[in-house]
């Protein structure tokens, strides 16, 4: 894990020492015990995501699976390698069809590799029409493309499962790299099923795109929450030194039961991330895969 974040390392000290000393902003507000528990479904959700497709196409992947009872899945994807796995689901537990996308798993070289390269591109108008070119998001080889090898297929079957189940809700998770996909799952659903109400709950999200990429997302999906686990340093890389900017919502785990919800953007008050952890050298890289409230989120419980 740590060779597949050493281009981002360098990159992330060299923005992060760019840029003027950062402004503290009000806005910081910390959630009760009960709002912190509302947000265990969707942990549960972003590490089912980890799973490989043929167990998730049964519901049979262990504990990740276990614990999520009830799940009605529509479709599942990818192979963990070039594509990252993938499903979609209806879960009563949140009466909701759920979207959820594989992360940055240390055991699965090629995506690993995806996550080092960090240009700016417009998106794709075929996926994302009616888009300016000046919203542009980390390149095409590999955000944007990981994301567009399972679109049409997840549009298919959300679909499906919003006819069949009543509902039109639609909420979206991932981890790291994963919580990268379902946001940008989220803007091509926003704009090809405006009739959804869309969801995105991340845990260790990387910055995905530009300020107008930030803008725009902001604008159609309304329900973000990017939750931040301690001193994790993937939600500063890409750094901000290099046009990147996070969508709001960012919720940060100041340590277990305490967390805080920090408003606009890359808020740098000391309790948010970006105040926490000003650059890669103070941060801590244990904290990427939780746990999240007691989640730790990868492929381990995808067998047990």
């Amino acid at each position: 894990m740590l060779a597949s974040f050493a281009t981002a390392f360098l990159l992330g000290v060299a923005s992060t020492l760019a840029l003027p000393a950062p402004i503290p902003r009000a806005g910081v507000t910390t959630l009760t015990t009960a709002q912190i528990t509302a947000f265990r479904p969707y942990a549960l959700l972003s590490r089912a995501g980890y799973c490989p497709a043929s167990k998730t196409a049964t519901w049979s992947c262990g504990t990740s699976c276990n614990e999520l009872p009830g799940m009605v899945v529509y479709a599942s994807g990818g192979d963990g390698v070039i594509t990252p796995y993938w499903f979609v689901g209806y879960y009563p537990g949140l009466n909701s069809v759920v979207i959820s996308n594989q992360g940055t798993d240390p055991s699965k070289f090629v995506p690993l590799l995806i996550d080092a390269d960090f240009r700016l591109d417009s998106l794709d108008t075929k996926f994302f029409p009616g888009v300016s070119s000046s919203v542009k998001t980390h390149n095409g080889t590999s955000f944007q493309e990981a994301q567009k090898r399972g679109a049409e297929a997840k549009l298919a079957a959300v679909k499906k499962a919003i006819a069949e189940r009543g509902t039109s809700s639609v909420t979206l998770t991932g981890h790291s790299l994963g919580g990268a996909i379902s946001l940008l799952d989220a803007l091509y659903l926003s704009l090809n099923l405006p009739s959804a109400k869309l969801k995105v709950v991340t845990h260790g999200m990387p910055r995905v795109g530009n300020t107008d990429f930030a803008t725009l997302v902001d604008s159609k999906v309304t329900d973000i929450s990017r939750i931040v686990n301690e001193k994790d340093i993937v939600p500063i890389i890409p750094g901000r030194g290099l046009g990147f900017q996070h969508v709001s919502g960012e919720r940060h785990i100041v340590s277990p039961g305490n967390w805080v919800a920090c408003s606009g953007r890359d808020n740098t008050d000391a309790q948010c991330t970006i105040g926490t952890v000003s650059n890669i050298l103070v941060g801590d890289l244990n904290d990427h895969g939780g746990p999240y409230e007691g989640i730790s989120i990868g492929s381990d419980a995808c067998n047990n």
